[in-house]
Protein backbone atom coordinates (compact mmCIF):
# COMPACT_ATOMS: atom_id res chain seq x y z
CA UNK A 1 0.00 0.00 0.00
CA UNK A 2 1.62 3.27 -1.04
CA UNK A 3 -0.67 5.89 0.74
CA UNK A 4 -2.31 4.17 3.73
CA UNK A 5 -4.36 7.88 4.93
CA UNK A 6 -6.26 7.62 1.59
CA UNK A 7 -7.08 4.15 2.31
CA UNK A 8 -8.48 5.35 5.56
CA UNK A 9 -10.39 8.12 4.19
CA UNK A 10 -11.81 5.56 1.47
CA UNK A 11 -12.89 2.88 3.88
CA UNK A 12 -14.47 5.92 5.52
CA UNK A 13 -16.40 7.16 2.90
CA UNK A 14 -17.42 3.57 1.76
CA UNK A 15 -18.51 2.54 5.45
CA UNK A 16 -20.82 6.40 4.88
CA UNK A 17 -21.89 5.36 1.52
CA UNK A 18 -23.06 1.89 2.59
CA UNK A 19 -24.89 3.75 5.81
CA UNK A 20 -22.52 1.24 8.13
CA UNK A 21 -22.27 1.94 12.09
CA UNK A 22 -19.16 0.44 12.37
CA UNK A 23 -16.34 0.62 10.38
CA UNK A 24 -12.51 -1.72 11.48
CA UNK A 25 -9.57 0.13 9.55
CA UNK A 26 -5.94 -1.21 10.01
CA UNK A 27 -3.73 1.09 12.31
CA UNK A 28 -1.01 3.29 12.23
CA UNK A 29 -0.30 6.40 14.70
CA UNK A 30 -1.29 8.76 12.12
CA UNK A 31 -4.92 7.56 11.55
CA UNK A 32 -5.34 7.20 15.43
CA UNK A 33 -4.57 11.01 15.48
CA UNK A 34 -6.33 12.01 12.34
CA UNK A 35 -9.65 9.74 14.19
CA UNK A 36 -8.90 11.41 17.59
CA UNK A 37 -9.52 14.69 15.55
CA UNK A 38 -12.00 13.80 13.95
CA UNK A 39 -13.93 12.74 17.29
CA UNK A 40 -12.96 15.81 19.06
CA UNK A 41 -14.56 17.75 16.20
CA UNK A 42 -17.70 16.09 16.33
CA UNK A 43 -17.42 13.98 12.62
CA UNK A 44 -17.91 10.39 14.57
CA UNK A 45 -19.49 8.99 17.52
CA UNK A 46 -16.77 6.80 18.83
CA UNK A 47 -13.32 4.75 18.31
CA UNK A 48 -11.94 2.46 19.77
CA UNK A 49 -8.08 1.31 19.32
CA UNK A 50 -7.80 -2.32 19.56
CA UNK A 51 -4.19 -4.25 19.95
CA UNK A 52 -4.95 -7.50 18.00
CA UNK A 53 -2.03 -8.71 15.96
CA UNK A 54 0.73 -6.57 15.30
CA UNK A 55 -0.39 -3.76 13.57
CA UNK A 56 -4.03 -3.79 15.39
CA UNK A 57 -7.43 -1.73 14.19
CA UNK A 58 -9.19 1.30 14.82
CA UNK A 59 -13.47 0.40 15.50
CA UNK A 60 -15.00 3.93 14.40
CA UNK A 61 -18.46 4.12 15.25
CA UNK A 62 -19.97 6.91 12.66
CA UNK A 63 -22.34 9.82 13.57
CA UNK A 64 -25.67 9.86 12.07
CA UNK A 65 -28.79 11.91 12.56
CA UNK A 66 -31.74 10.35 13.94
CA UNK A 67 -34.28 12.35 12.25
CA UNK A 68 -32.37 12.37 8.60
CA UNK A 69 -30.40 9.43 8.65
CA UNK A 70 -27.95 12.02 7.16
CA UNK A 71 -23.92 11.04 8.12
CA UNK A 72 -21.71 14.31 9.85
CA UNK A 73 -19.24 13.35 7.37
CA UNK A 74 -19.96 15.26 3.77
CA UNK A 75 -16.94 15.20 2.40
CA UNK A 76 -13.35 13.44 2.40
CA UNK A 77 -10.89 14.80 0.38
CA UNK A 78 -7.53 13.73 0.50
CA UNK A 79 -4.80 16.78 -0.03
CA UNK A 80 -0.93 15.57 0.11
CA UNK A 81 -0.63 12.68 -2.29
CA UNK A 82 2.49 10.83 -1.48
CA UNK A 83 3.43 11.91 -5.44
CA UNK A 84 2.79 15.64 -4.62
CA UNK A 85 3.15 16.89 -1.15
CA UNK A 86 1.52 20.25 -0.39
CA UNK A 87 2.42 22.18 2.76
CA UNK A 88 1.25 24.72 3.60
CA UNK A 89 3.44 28.00 6.10
CA UNK A 90 1.44 29.29 8.82
CA UNK A 91 -0.16 32.43 6.86
CA UNK A 92 -1.25 30.11 3.95
CA UNK A 93 -3.34 27.81 6.23
CA UNK A 94 -6.27 26.48 3.75
CA UNK A 95 -10.23 27.63 4.92
CA UNK A 96 -12.50 24.72 4.12
CA UNK A 97 -16.36 26.02 2.88
CA UNK A 98 -15.04 29.48 4.78
CA UNK A 99 -14.37 27.84 8.20
CA UNK A 100 -17.34 25.43 8.03
CA UNK A 101 -15.24 22.80 7.35
CA UNK A 102 -11.32 21.35 8.76
CA UNK A 103 -8.61 21.12 6.91
CA UNK A 104 -6.91 18.30 9.17
CA UNK A 105 -2.52 19.48 9.11
CA UNK A 106 0.21 17.42 10.54
CA UNK A 107 2.82 19.61 11.99
CA UNK A 108 5.59 19.82 14.08
CA UNK A 109 3.57 19.91 17.13
CA UNK A 110 1.39 16.70 15.92
CA UNK A 111 -1.64 16.34 13.79
CA UNK A 112 -4.23 19.13 14.22
CA UNK A 113 -6.86 21.13 12.50
CA UNK A 114 -6.05 24.22 10.28
CA UNK A 115 -7.97 26.73 13.16
CA UNK A 116 -5.63 25.40 16.04
CA UNK A 117 -2.52 25.34 13.78
CA UNK A 118 -3.40 29.01 13.19
CA UNK A 119 -3.39 29.70 16.55
CA UNK A 120 -0.28 28.03 17.55
CA UNK A 121 1.43 29.71 14.97
CA UNK A 122 2.65 26.95 12.38
CA UNK A 123 2.54 25.47 8.95
CA UNK A 124 2.34 21.87 7.83
CA UNK A 125 1.47 19.02 5.54
CA UNK A 126 -1.94 19.55 4.76
CA UNK A 127 -3.52 15.63 5.27
CA UNK A 128 -7.06 15.98 4.12
CA UNK A 129 -10.68 18.24 4.07
CA UNK A 130 -13.69 16.62 5.96
CA UNK A 131 -16.44 19.02 6.01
Amino acid sequence: MTDPIADYLTRLRNAIKASHRIVEIPASNIKKEITKVLHDKGYIQNYKFEDNGPQGTIKIALKYNPATKQNAIVSLSRVSKPGLRKYAPKNELPRVINGLGIAIISTSKGVMTDKEARTEGIGGEVLCYVY
